[in-house]
């Protein structure tokens, strides 16, 4: 079974194709860099109107695409597919669906693919996943499912003409023995079809330019392809602890004492400070990366757009696109 993936219904003769993220990458000339956005699924309707209000903030903006991200163990699975599929269709936004291989069989998985591709949807990030419950757990692979997301990038590459994203790690991923072992698991993520990768979240922007410089080492054609490295404006210091907790990773110490000194002492984090330092933090994190060549800057939202904006309006990069 193959999928066309194309903008209208899978294996209908359509000629229209959406196009790829490296290719909107490259021809995204509007602003010194492109910019995109990560969203997640909503859980309830009050939760789906927050995502849509940002949906169209964001459309306004012009972003190069966004991506859809993807509930623990397909716990959001159908309303991941059906709000993707809404912005394939209903907004001038480029999306990207994560898929990840969490609990999920070979045949599961192709179906998703199947779903996305009936939606016009051509771009998806492969990603093998976290436990459900404890993403910090034990990772078990489904009877009849994929152990690694290289196996994925294939799965879906042979489904169709589809274009794979995957994701890197610029601190090295919390399961990998040693930065090495990391290195060479993207590089073989990237041979196996992966166009380009999408960094996890990161605040040493050195730690970035460190995994650029080991790709290429390892392997110099794969080194080529884009690493998006991504970006979260913090606006609360006790929701950035918990993200980075459940990834196995922290705010570096020197990070930590200053969004600390700005949360302040009181029962409630003084979130206008935290959010000050967030934004400029930000800032100088997206003006040294455009500085040092990234191909592009990806913003993690939860679903918001005012940080953001402010971010990209400090950038230079929200004027020019509105």
């Amino acid at each position: 079974m193959t999928f066309d993936a194309v903008r209208g219904r899978s294996s209908d003769g359509w000629e229209t194709r959406t196009p790829s993220i490296v290719d909107r990458l490259r021809t995204d000339a509007s602003a010194p860099i492109p910019f995109s956005v990560e969203f997640s699924p909503p859980r309830d309707e009050a939760a789906e109107a927050r995502l849509w209000r940002a949906v169209r903030e964001f459309e306004q903006m012009r972003p190069a695409f966004v991506s859809m991200t993807y509930g623990a163990g397909g716990s959001t699975r159908d309303r991941t597919v059906r709000v993707t599929g809404q912005i394939a269709e209903e907004t001038t936004l480029l999306p990207v669906a994560h898929l990840t291989a969490v609990s999920h069989s070979v045949d599961e998985l192709r179906s998703m693919v199947g779903a996305y591709a009936d939606r016009g949807i051509s771009n998806i990030l492969v990603l093998r996943g976290d436990p459900p419950g404890d993403p910090l757990g034990h990772w078990e692979k489904h009877p009849h499912g994929v152990e690694y997301a290289e196996e994925l990038v294939s799965l879906v590459r042979d489904l169709g003409d589809f274009h794979v994203g995957v994701a890197s790690f610029p601190e090295g991923h919390y399961r990998a023995v040693d930065l090495d072992q990391d290195t060479r698991v993207l590089v073989d993520k990237l041979r196996a079809g992966a166009e380009y990768s999408i960094t996890q979240m990161f605040f040493d922007v050195d730690d970035y330019l460190r995994l650029r410089d080991r790709v290429v080492a390892c392997d110099p054609e794969q080194g080529a392809k884009p690493i998006i490295p991504e970006i979260m404006p913090i606006t609360s210091l006790r929701t950035v602890r918990r993200a980075l907790a459940l990834s196995g990773s922290a705010l570096p110490k020197s990070l930590d004492d200053r969004f600390t000194a700005a949360a302040g002492t009181g029962a409630e984090e003084d979130r206008a400070a935290v959010r000050e330092v967030g934004i400029a933090l930000a800032t100088e994190m997206g003006e040294r990366l455009i500085a040092e060549g990234a191909p592009a800057l990806h913003f993690i939202t939860l679903n918001f757009a005012r940080a953001t904006r402010e971010v990209l309006t400090n950038l230079g990069l929200c004027a020019a696109r509105v």
